[in-house]
């Protein structure tokens, strides 16, 4: 084909090229300058966030989950998977080389003494062709796998994210169902010690039988709850064992919950912070992958050049094949546009410019939820550490009414009636103080989460 007509035939194609039904999407996501509340200064992600809690087992727990978690291991293969897809891709934007033989023997009659005579031929190919990249569609398909693999390999860090704030709120969970079993224990100890007050004090005839009745049905009333509290624990552990990648077992711990400080934010925390949570990162660059895939495809309706050479070699001994030169060879180009699938064509350039407007309204919504689960969780750490710190102050006062009910009882200015309901009393502040805190323990991991790591000036490490 002339320059010319090639010239032409461009120019007539570029507009078709470029029409399509989808429009795009322009981005509408006003980013918030900061949070509601403000907390914790900039920094990268803490790899081991959860070594903030200083408990030794929590730290093994989340280690070993992060080599054995089944989904994390999924989440990596699928990682190898990619990356394999991009190595694909870029081995496209290389000239193919082909190479072949073959060999044939046959028996024939000469055309010029009529006798019978064999030949033998050997044949060797060496073929070679490459596509031009003229309007970039392979480039586009290289920096279509390039995001591809970077978003799932942020969906890996997302897996590992997830799974270790699953592994440290159900260890935290645990610690607490073992803080309320250790409540409930004390409390029926104590209870126990006035079911025997009460049963002398009514042998003696110093007291009814009702208040003896009473006691022994508080006492009831707190063992009832002892089993279910350990059934509670055992499904808390096999839980756990699961998420660690282990069989269902008893978990290691030695710390206890009261030894477990809630962590202390920063009076700073900028919002830039979310640019680091695995799932914003994802869905930036699946609209990335999005993007390219646009562009390769409206590269397709343009005419692309194709280039090719061919050698070809026989002989008719095998060993003199390789020589002899190549004895016919070609070397030529050509340029082919799309006429009759062009509908088919654009059909796709919009069924990938709707992929992508898609892609940026996930990535919109994404990072809206983001912020909002980040104020949710400021807001409920503030509101856990008011409500704490009045069931502390909740605490002491009822201790203190539970010691004066019990010498006004003992000494028969009472009736058993004010002892027992401040024994409930206290009771119930207890196992609330110890919700509580879980709560506002709950609500940190989950921050931790939600900034894709913590917020210290430091890396803690992998581990």
């Amino acid at each position: 084909m002339r320059p010319r007509a090639l010239a032409l035939l461009i120019v007539i194609l570029l507009p078709v090229g470029c029409a399509t039904k989808v429009e795009k999407a322009p981005g509408s996501l006003p980013v918030p300058a900061q949070w509601r509340h403000q907390a914790g200064p900039s920094s990268p992600v803490e790899a081991g966030w959860w070594r903030a809690f200083g408990d030794r087992d929590l730290n093994v727990l989340v280690e070993q989950a992060l080599k054995h978690n089944l989904d994390i291991l999924t989440a990596r293969s699928r990682v190898d998977q990619y990356r394999a897809e991009l190595r694909a891709a870029e081995g496209d934007n290389f000239p193919t080389l082909s190479a072949g033989g073959s060999a044939s023997h046959a028996r024939a009659l000469s055309s010029v003494s009529g006798q019978p005579h064999e030949s033998a031929v050997f044949q060797g190919l060496l073929q070679a062709n490459y596509e031009v990249d003229l309007w970039g569609a392979r480039s586009s398909n290289i920096a279509a796998a390039e995001s591809s693999l970077a978003a799932i390999q942020a969906a890996s860090s997302a897996a590992e994210l997830t799974v270790a704030s699953s592994v440290a709120s159900g260890y935290m969970t645990l610690l607490a169902l073992d803080e309320q079993l250790r409540v409930t224990e004390a409390t029926l100890a104590t209870r126990e010690n006035s079911l025997r007050l009460a049963q002398r004090q009514f042998e003696t005839g110093y007291t009814s039988r009702l208040e003896w009745v009473q006691s022994q049905s508080e006492y009831q009333t707190a063992k009832a709850q002892i089993p279910v509290l350990r059934h509670q624990i055992a499904q808390q552990e096999n839980a756990l064992s699961i998420l660690v990648g282990m069989n269902p077992r008893e978990i290691a711990r030695q710390g206890r919950f009261k030894q477990v400080a809630p962590q202390q934010l920063p009076s700073l925390l900028p919002s830039e912070l979310l640019q680091r949570r695995p799932d914003i990162v994802q869905a930036q660059r699946l609209l990335l992958a999005a993007d390219a895939t646009l562009a390769s495809s409206k590269a397709r309706l343009l005419p692309s050049l194709n280039l090719t050479a061919s050698g070809t070699l026989q002989s008719a001994a095998l060993h003199q094949l390789a020589d002899n030169p190549f004895r016919l060879w070609s070397i030529g180009g050509s340029v082919l546009a799309p006429i009759l699938n062009r509908e088919a064509l654009t059909a796709q350039v919009d069924v990938s410019m709707a992929a992508r407007n898609q892609a940026l309204f996930n990535y919109e919504k994404v990072v809206r939820n983001a912020f909002s689960e980040v104020n949710n969780d400021l807001d409920a750490i503030a509101r856990y550490k008011e409500q704490l710190a009045e069931l502390q102050t909740q605490e002491q006062v009822v201790s203190e009414a539970l010691h004066i009910a019990n010498n006004r009882y003992q000494n028969g200015y009472a009736s058993y009636l004010e002892a027992l309901d401040a024994q409930r009393t206290l009771f119930s502040t207890q196992l609330n103080l110890v919700q509580v805190k879980n709560n506002l323990l709950q609500a940190q991991i989950d921050l931790y989460r939600a900034l894709g790591g913590g917020w210290q000036a430091g890396d803690a490490g992998s581990g």
